[in-house]
């Protein structure tokens, strides 16, 4: 019986070297501003992009989401991946397009991401891709190099772990809560060497926005990628994108992506199984996504933890300026971020209106759509009003503040309340504090301004 993950890794498999590592073949080769180091050996070798039509350029990292680009230097890196994409011919996702966005949403929302594809992309995050049944994983900027000279990686086979999760999500708890409370329970190596498939009655009930979420953070739990089987959920979001097959080439594609499923009987190197309906609201509150409780809990004492933990979790507790035993919800804030490949699809941004609409937030704020075409759908649902009557900024799309290249940051000692992906120091800015939580969570706390459980606040509008 076989694995999701065999039959994907199969069916892209040109040969097997003697070391056991597969030649493997790329059917979407994703860049963005990052990538000119790998453009640039091309270059010195007077060599091409050896298939262009499966290589998208996206400009995202960098680009700015208000105002004009950081600095001369930011404005080169730009202008570079734009010169790279003309000269190899490979269709370009600008600054000035209407389509452009953060290179983890646009991919599935212009429909090159298809179940049954391996994606690869310069970026860790390329895991998100993996909701919809690829092969999807993040590689090196050597590696970059070979995708584009090549169409082909080498890699070696990660073993296979199931991730099953039963039950139901209860109100005002999502997708990244679920992401947390997976990483917070197995360690941030807790997946490591390992590709995830996440399955389970929780799992076929989120939309695809959610499912993107949860394999967007599988790497922070150390797993390889994640995947989801696709299903009626999957091929009702590609159907009608502009790069998914159309009418009767759609029928066809859809039965061979429903033999992506692994076989009833399929054995997995590990499995662990999760309760949905035990899962509450959840925050960080130190510097690695596994430092994540429930919004009720407290600030752990690393003195009830022996040897390395006790030391991690103290130096941790010290760079985010808390006390052992505090309340979680006494925690200050002093700014809030909306964005990033794990939450800026429409979704989030309907879930943080959804708690701040006739709200003010007590602290400042940037909310930064996904995409170009997200934010013009957001707009066209007065969704922009609603942050901007609460206080809030509303940028352009981008990467924004999840990385702090383009200006987009936080100060140093400060602390945000963000629907990022990562919280590791300075992630956000220089000396910067990031907790980590669902746009809910993080509208929640954009009000109150500390850490909040946002389940009462959903209680008043069912009131209203």
């Amino acid at each position: 019986m076989t694995t999701l993950l065999d039959k994907l890794w199969d069916s892209h498999e040109i040969h097997c070297g003697r070391d056991g590592r597969s030649l493997l073949w790329v059917d979407r080769h994703l860049v963005h501003e990052g990538s000119h180091h790998a453009f640039s050996k091309l270059a010195e070798r007077n060599s091409m992009v050896v298939e262009p039509n499966l290589t998208f350029g996206v400009a995202d990292h960098y680009v700015p989401t208000r105002g004009t680009a950081a600095s001369p230097a930011i404005v080169r890196m730009i202008e570079t991946l734009e010169r790279n994409a003309e000269k190899h011919g490979i269709t370009y996702y600008g600054q000035l397009d209407s389509r452009q966005g953060i290179v983890h949403v646009i991919g599935p929302e212009q429909g090159l991401t298809l179940p049954g594809l391996l994606i690869t992309c310069g970026d860790s995050h390329t895991s998100t891709h993996g909701a919809f049944g690829a092969l999807a994983f993040g590689i090196g900027a050597t590696e970059v190099s070979h995708v584009l000279a090549t169409q082909t990686i080498w890699q070696s086979r990660p073993k296979s772990m199931r991730i099953a999760i039963s039950g139901n999500l209860l109100p005002g708890v999502g997708s990244k809560d679920l992401a947390l409370a997976w990483i917070a329970k197995l360690g941030a190596d807790g997946a490591r060497e390992h590709a995830v498939e996440y399955t389970g009655s929780a799992v076929r009930r989120l939309s695809m926005d959610g499912r993107m979420t949860l394999c967007n953070m599988s790497i922070e739990g150390g797993a390889r990628f994640g995947m989801i089987a696709p299903d009626e959920t999957t091929f009702a979001y590609i159907k009608d994108r502009p790069f998914a097959p159309s009418d009767a080439l759609f029928k066809r594609a859809q039965m061979y992506w429903e033999t992506l499923t692994s076989d009833e009987n399929a054995e997995f190197d590990r499995e662990v199984c999760i309760d949905a309906s035990e899962i509450a609201p959840i925050v960080t509150w130190g510097t690695s996504p596994e430092d994540a409780l429930p919004v009720t809990a407290t600030v752990p004492n690393p003195t009830a933890l022996a040897g390395t933990d006790s030391e991690r979790v103290a130096s941790a507790i010290d760079y985010m300026g808390l006390v052992p035993g505090r309340a979680l919800t006494e925690v200050q804030i002093d700014q809030v971020f909306i964005g990033s490949c794990t939450n800026a699809r429409i979704e989030d941004l309907r879930a943080a209106a959804a708690v701040l609409a006739g709200r003010r937030a007590k602290v400042p704020g940037l909310v930064s759509p996904g995409s170009q075409q997200i934010k013009a759908q957001a707009e066209a649902e007065g969704l922009d009003h609603i942050f901007i009557d609460a206080g809030l900024e509303w940028g352009n799309a981008g990467c924004s503040m999840c990385v702090a290249m383009n200006g987009d940051r936080v100060q140093s000692g400060k602390r945000c309340a963000s629907t990022t992906n990562r919280n590791f120091r300075g992630r956000q800015g220089r000396d910067a504090r990031t907790h980590l939580m669902s746009p809910a969570m993080v509208a929640a706390a954009a009000i109150t301004g500390h850490l909040t459980d946002v389940r009462p606040f959903l209680k008043e509008r069912l009131t209203e």
